[in-house]
């Protein structure tokens, strides 16, 4: 078929909107019909990075109406509303039998190569090939994706709301919930408020948490943290000592769970800092691949610390994308206020534009809304 969708024709320029050709499903695939879309910052890093292979149809968070399914497809069927994820799993492999469906390998050297499982696209452009964002290529009326993607919704789930549950919301709630294990009364730490901390900051108020302290170097986004569930926020650029602070907050001891969302390894220090002994410290923001974390190395052992990374916030799509969905729907689970603004696929530079703009609001998503 053929269908509008949003393309990287080259490395940092503007996405163009063209008429693009998509495959039928094959086995093991399904066709979505997308709804509503988010622009993640890991779509801009995607747009700068210049091993993408291009053309590509970007875009990774997204929920839709599955229109046809190939053959042996068994958990989902046309008319069922779905939250697309961008990390299927198999289902055999020694971390997936081991129930740590995140760490999967099978998705990546696909999704670096821009093609879906078996290697190969259903995309084209202009008699040529056009390539794949992380198996699911969302910026589009239409896709094909993995059966292993595709997240059935709870029945009257909004689609705009859906839309963000695949990357960013998930990603923040599992490093509260899955990741830290975060306990109800105990005290917590999440550094960095974008879109990925605002919803650390969400599964840590699902858990219990009694004091939550937001730590971003923006007021706006620390204001922002309070309507989330934050109890405290600090500033970590105004205030003399942003440990001190937050040891001061949690009876001179500090927190018992920090997370680190910023991709900062100066700000993983601070991290790790802060958090009393016994605690447990989670990263969840990437570091550049050169650079070090460095800890103080004296009294290590006493500490009783764990310090450990989370990729996805350990989430398991099919267990914990209808569990914010369902929250949500209960009005535990504050999506709506995620929604930045609400654009057309043609306006879609907008959101792009937002992103090297130091002053605008980066604790939410732009959403593409179809229809």
């Amino acid at each position: 078929m053929k269908m509008q969708a949003a393309v990287m024709t080259a490395v940092s320029n503007p996405l163009e909107i063209r008429e693009v050709d998509l495959a039928e499903p094959k086995a093991n695939e399904v066709l979505v019909k997308i709804k509503a879309t988010a622009v993640c910052h890991s779509d801009l890093n995607t747009l700068i990075d210049p091993t993408t292979p291009i053309p590509q149809v970007l875009g990774h968070e997204g929920a839709g109406v599955v229109v046809a399914i190939g053959p042996n497809v068994t958990t989902c069927a046309p008319g069922d509303e779905v939250a697309l994820s961008w990390v299927p799993y198999c289902g055999t492999c020694a971390f997936c039998r081991a129930g740590k469906v995140n760490l999967c390998e099978s998705a990546f050297g696909p999704m670096f190569a821009g093609t879906l499982l078996d290697g190969t696209s259903r995309l084209s452009m202009d008699g040529g090939p056009c390539y794949h964002m992380s198996l699911l290529s969302t910026f589009a009326e239409y896709t094909v994706v993995p059966e292993m993607s595709c997240v059935r919704m709870p029945k009257g789930m909004d689609m705009v709301s859906a839309s963000m549950i695949g990357c960013g919301v998930a990603t923040g709630y599992g490093a509260a919930v899955r990741a830290a294990k975060v306990t109800a009364g105990s005290s917590v730490a999440v550094f960095g408020i974008g879109g990925v901390g605002i919803n650390a900051i969400q599964g840590a108020r699902i858990a219990g948490a009694a004091e939550i302290i937001a730590c971003d170097i923006k007021d706006d986004n620390l204001e922002t943290a309070k309507k989330f569930g934050a109890t405290h926020v600090v500033n970590s650029r105004e205030v003399a000592d942003p440990v001190e602070e937050i040891r001061q907050l949690t009876e001179g001891l500090g927190v018992e769970y920090a997370i680190d969302c910023t991709g900062s390894t100066a700000v993983g220090r601070m991290a790790w800092l802060s958090a009393r002994k016994g605690a447990t410290v989670v990263v969840i923001g990437a570091y550049p691949a050169d650079a070090e974390l460095k800890l103080p190395a004296g009294g290590f052992h006493r500490l009783g610390k764990i310090l450990r990374g989370s990729f996805y916030g350990d989430v398991n799509p099919f267990d914990d994308f209808p569990k914010i969905a369902r929250l949500y729907m209960e009005g535990r689970y504050d999506l709506d206020s995620l929604v930045i603004k609400r654009i057309r696929l043609a306006d879609i530079n907008e959101a792009f534009d937002a992103f090297h703009d130091p002053t605008a609001k980066n604790t939410g998503r732009y959403i593409v809304v179809f229809d």
